[in-house]
């Protein structure tokens, strides 16, 4: 608590000297100095509230009490590593299991959500036999270098596109063939529907001979791809993974491979991989141990040396705090309050996009929204410098936004998942006043500049 009487300009000196520059901050041109936060609200040293809509791994909200409980209790009885026999894990992915389709019956705990996407690929790889990925265009899975490798949002700033990586570009969506990435490959791939960041609307995105139309909404989906250079082929299944998952809906698409990050543990440091019996028993039968965590729910077929495991992913405190997060969103209903919230919010800012023709377009899923910003209709020209104006003057208005996209203007709405109609109606209210006081003061937005 010490720390956080300290003054900002000293700990903004100290974080400069220590920490790298790699690190950025929100808001470099003046930082929020955060020392508290509960539910969709945090606080900065002065004792200011500021509407959270940048934090959704604080999934069922900051500090939720239910959760904090859950890890303080089980933190004064046993944290210890997965290779003993404790309840929580087992009862952990038991619930996850619930939630899920039933042939996603094999579990992986991890640390994070880049752990998971790692381990995502090297089951894909043993089960297939192949190396070659799809990936959607600026699309970003993790920091590990296995990752940034299939991420082409990272890759195109250091080493380049592997010729293993094989990216769609979501600008051209409309109908792509498996033999356009893969001469040998014999049958259609049509990834059809729109990205808009974690709010996934992919409607019809897979398709193929022998899989029916999908109907597929992601709450906090990254990445959809097929792992085989033989895609298609009647004589070897390929592999689909889902990184990382929220929600799924559609009886006809079912994933091999469903990886979840942090959020599953409102920040804490826990993650998941759930997938099949045939893919989890082809990474078993490489005689490897996966040192992280033991995966759960094989049953006596999962005792083989592939099963055994390590560390912390499934400890005790990390699976309690998993079972609260999941007790909490039932409890508070929050999937249906996201919903019901998330639609009341996009359609407020739809109302933006008639009034302001900044707005160029609005997408999203619950509560995960992007409002694309562009400098005219015609060109569709990403408006940066608006957007980065933009968020900085809703910073001094007490809300916290960031932007995404290749183009750095997509105002991206994540807010944790207690976010409130009310909260809808504050913020959207904020970001008509500042577009109308742009409009008025500037009569054109491409001469906005941020101000030292």
């Amino acid at each position: 608590m010490a720390a956080d009487q300290r003054p900002k300009a000293d700990t903004l000196a100290r974080r400069q000297r220590l920490i790298s520059s790699s690190c950025r901050l929100f808001f470099p041109e003046d930082p929020v100095k955060i020392v508290r936060a509960q539910g969709q609200y945090m606080y900065d040293e002065q004792g200011a509230e500021y509407i959270d809509c940048i934090n959704n791994v604080a999934h069922v909200g900051h500090c939720h009490p239910l959760v904090v409980q859950a890890a303080h209790e089980q933190n004064q009885v046993l944290n210890t590593n997965s290779r003993y026999l404790h309840d929580t894990i087992v009862d952990y992915a038991q619930r996850l299991s619930e939630t899920l389709p039933e042939q996603l019956c094999v579990f992986y705990f991890l640390n994070s959500g880049s752990e998971a996407n790692d381990l995502a690929l090297r089951l894909a790889r043993h089960y297939t036999g192949h190396q070659d990925v799809v990936v959607l265009d600026h699309a970003y899975h993790g920091h590990l270098s296995s990752l940034i490798d299939i991420s082409p949002y990272k890759f195109r700033n250091l080493d380049g596109q592997k010729e293993w990586v094989h990216v769609v570009c979501t600008a051209q969506l409309t109908t792509v063939t498996c033999s356009a990435l893969w001469p040998e490959a014999s049958s259609p791939w049509w990834p059809c529907g729109g990205w808009t960041g974690k709010g996934i609307q992919l409607e019809d995105l897979c398709r193929s001979p022998r899989k029916k139309q999908a109907d597929l909404q992601e709450a906090d989906c990254s990445l959809l791809c097929r792992v085989s250079a033989q895609c298609g082929r009647a004589d070897h299944s390929p592999c689909w993974l889902l990184l990382p998952s929220g929600r799924l809906q559609g009886k006809d698409f079912v994933p091999d491979i469903v990886t979840m990050g942090k959020s599953i543990g409102n920040g804490h440091p826990v993650a998941c991989v759930a997938t099949t019996q045939p893919v989890a028993r082809a990474f078993e039968a490489t005689g490897v141990e996966y040192f992280n965590t033991i995966p759960a729910g094989q049953g006596q077929g999962g005792r083989g040396k592939g099963a055994k495991a390590l560390q912390f992913g499934g400890s005790p405190v990390s699976c309690a705090v998993g079972l609260a997060v999941l007790n909490v969103l039932e409890k508070e209903q929050l999937q249906a309050h996201a919903t019901s919230v998330g639609s009341f919010l996009m359609e407020l800012l739809g109302q933006q996009k008639i009034k302001h023709p900044i707005v160029g377009d609005v997408r999203g899923v619950g509560l995960f929204i992007g409002v694309d910003l562009i400098k005219d209709e015609a060109t569709r020209t990403p408006a940066t410098e608006e957007a980065a104006y933009l968020v900085s003057r809703l910073k001094e208005n007490y809300v916290l936004l960031s932007t995404d996209g290749p183009g750095r203007n997509i105002l991206k709405f994540k807010p944790p998942m207690c976010f409130s109609l009310d909260n809808a109606r504050q913020v959207v209210a904020k970001l008509d006043a500042i577009l109308t006081d742009m409009e008025e003061k500037v009569r054109s937005c491409e001469t906005l500049r941020l101000q030292p």
